[in-house]
């Protein structure tokens, strides 16, 4: 799966069904059953990873997740990242920048929000948003904006060195199924709370959005910060293809228990004749 969701450098999203399920030949069904198996695996081996890093690991995984509206960023944080303990995930959803933020460089803020050792870092949207939105609605100037690239690159390259795994996903949805979602939204008053008529502004640029991604995606993507385009109409497959991504992250890491740093049979007599 993840050798057929990685980016290509002639990508084009056009060419991509949205509602294709690449590595895996099952049904909802099926995946359902495949998450919860994966969630176990997971579950384990973040323990590890955070155990580790009490022993002065400092390897760590930051997920960074970019989609248009709807297409399901907090379902992959609900039912994937869900999974595992808590105070082993750093979760930062990036908005529009604050007056301080953009005081500095647009990195600035991003960078104090990088996971800590032993931790699963996630970005709920991240430093993309400023070749994205930054781009499609003309933000900053051509030039500024063609730089930020490079400072992407630079960037990513000092975390990778630091320690950090870093997987990058776009949830691919179709033009169409984000009709069918926003819909949902406007029908259901539990779900109005999720809809902004901003959301319909966005929409009316999707081709410009789409190309925007395109740019950033082949731009930035490389061997030690990938980047996987992950299609979602099915949000059961989207979930199963991140958590796999997720898992073999985490496996080719290998996070191993660490070696008690005491005489185990003695501590065992003395809890004994306590």
């Amino acid at each position: 799966m993840r050798e057929l969701l990685r980016a290509t450098t002639d990508l084009s999203l056009a060419d991509i069904d949205t509602r294709s399920t690449p590595g895996f030949g099952g049904d909802k069904d099926e995946a359902e059953k495949a998450l919860a198996e994966g969630a176990e695996r997971l579950s384990e081996v973040q323990e590890r990873l955070f155990a580790a890093s009490t022993a002065g690991g400092t390897e760590r995984v930051l997920l960074v997740i970019q989609a248009m509206d709807t297409a399901g960023k907090g379902g992959i944080v609900r039912h994937v990242v869900g999974a595992v303990d808590p105070q082993g995930v750093q979760l930062a959803a990036f908005k529009k920048p604050t007056p301080e933020e953009l005081a500095h460089h647009f990195l600035w803020r991003v960078e104090k929000q990088l996971p800590a050792p032993g931790k699963i870092g996630v970005f709920d949207r991240s430093h993309y948003e400023d070749v994205l939105i930054g781009r499609v609605r003309q933000l900053a100037p051509a030039d500024e904006i063609e730089q930020r690239y490079d400072d992407i690159l630079q960037f990513e390259r000092r975390v990778v060195d630091s320690g950090i795994a870093v997987i990058k996903v776009m949830l691919h949805l179709s033009a169409d199924e984000q009709k069918a979602r926003l819909a949902e939204r406007l029908d259901r008053p539990d779900k109005h709370w999720k809809y902004r008529p901003g959301d319909i502004d966005e929409r009316m640029l999707w081709n410009e959005y789409q190309r925007a991604y395109e740019l950033a995606i082949t731009r930035t993507d490389n061997d030690d910060a990938p980047w996987y385009v992950v299609p979602a109409d099915r949000k059961w497959y989207a979930r199963l293809a991140v958590q796999t991504l997720l898992l073999d992250a985490l496996e080719r890491i290998d996070p191993q228990w660490p070696v008690a740093d005491f005489d185990v049979e003695a501590e065992k007599k003395r809890l004994a004749a306590s």
